[in-house]
C-alpha cells in the first residue's frame, strides 16, 4: 500500500449539496483514496489531483487494501477500478458503504465512490450504481474531467447526468435477475404522493430545471423535494434515485413514461 500527500486546499463544497458541509466542515482540503491495480494510473491520477490542490489520502492496489484505506484514512472520495485482485471494486464498495466496511460511520461520513473503467457502459457500472457508487469515469479520462468529477461528487452530486443513468439503468436492468444489486430497493411508502411523482421524473432522467417546469414550481422547492426523497429513502445521490425508480418498479425499462403508482 502506498500513501501520498498532496497539497492542502480550502473548500467549501457541501456533502447534500445546499444542505450539510461534508462532515460538519467547511474548509478542510478534499482528500481521495486511489485503488487500481495498475501503477501508472494510480501516479497518474496521484499528479493530477495533487497539482489541483486535492489531497491523496493513499494509493492501494487491490479492494481489500481499499477498505482499510478508506476505514483509516475517511476521505471524501475514492476512485475505485472495478477489476482488481483479491477483491473487485464492487465488492469493497459494497463494504465501504454499507455493511462492514461502513461500520460506526453514518450515511454522510463515508466517502462517495467513482467506479473507474476501461469500457464505456461497462456491464458492472449498473451494479456499482445499486451499491451506492456516485457514478462513474473512463480511465483516459482528461485531467480537467477527472478534478471536475472528484469534487463535483463531493459536493454531493451524482457524476452521471440523471438521463445517461437512465440509459444505463435500462440496459441493464433484470438483464439477469440472479445478479440485481439489493442496496437500491426501497419502500416508497414513506414518501408522500408528490414525491413519489417527483421520483417518478427523476427516473425519467429530468433535471432540476425540467423538474420545476413539469410541476410548475421553484427551482428551491424541487430541490427540497429532491433532498427529502434521498433522505427518506436514505440515497446518496440521485444516481442511486434513478435505480431505485426502476428496482421498485416505479420506472419500466422501455416504458419511462408510465405514471407512478398511486401512494393513497
Amino acid at each position: 500500500m502506498e500513501d501520498a500527500g498532496g497539497a492542502n486546499a480550502k473548500v467549501g463544497n457541501t456533502r447534500r449539496g445546499d444542505t450539510a458541509p461534508v462532515n460538519g466542515r467547511t474548509d478542510d482540503p478534499l482528500r481521495v483514496v486511489i485503488a487500481d491495480d495498475q501503477l501508472l494510473v494510480r501516479t497518474g491520477f496521484r499528479m493530477i489531483l495533487a497539482a489541483d490542490g486535492i489531497e491523496v489520502a493513499a494509493e492501494v492496489a487491490n479492494g481489500v487494501e481499499a477498505v482499510e484505506a478508506a476505514l483509516r484514512t475517511r476521505p471524501d472520495v475514492v476512485l475505485m477500478d472495478i477489476r482488481m485482485p483479491e477483491l473487485d471494486g464492487l465488492e469493497a464498495t459494497r463494504r465501504i458503504l454499507g455493511g462492514a466496511g461502513a461500520s460506526g460511520h453514518s450515511v454522510d461520513d463515508r466517502p462517495r465512490v467513482i467506479m473507474l473503467t476501461t469500457f464505456d457502459l461497462d456491464r458492472y457500472v449498473y451494479e456499482a450504481l445499486g451499491a451506492g457508487a456516485s457514478g462513474f469515469l473512463l480511465k483516459d479520462v482528461t485531467p480537467e474531467h477527472l478534478v471536475g468529477a472528484v469534487r463535483l461528487v463531493r459536493s454531493g452530486d451524482a457524476l452521471l447526468a440523471p438521463s445517461i443513468t437512465r440509459r444505463l439503468v435500462e440496459r441493464f436492468a433484470r438483464v439477469d435477475p440472479d445478479t440485481q444489486p439489493q442496496p437500491a430497493r426501497r419502500d416508497l411508502a414513506a414518501l408522500t404522493p408528490r414525491e413519489v411523482e417527483v421520483l417518478h421524473q427523476l427516473g425519467r432522467g429530468l433535471s432540476n430545471a425540467e423538474l420545476a417546469a413539469c410541476f410548475r414550481l421553484s427551482e428551491a422547492t424541487v430541490k427540497t423535494h429532491v433532498a427529502r426523497i434521498l433522505a427518506k429513502l436514505q440515497l446518496r445521490d440521485r444516481a442511486q434515485a434513478v435505480v431505485v425508480a426502476y428496482e421498485s418498479g416505479l420506472v419500466r425499462p422501455g416504458n419511462p413514461d408510465r405514471p407512478p403508482e398511486r401512494t393513497g
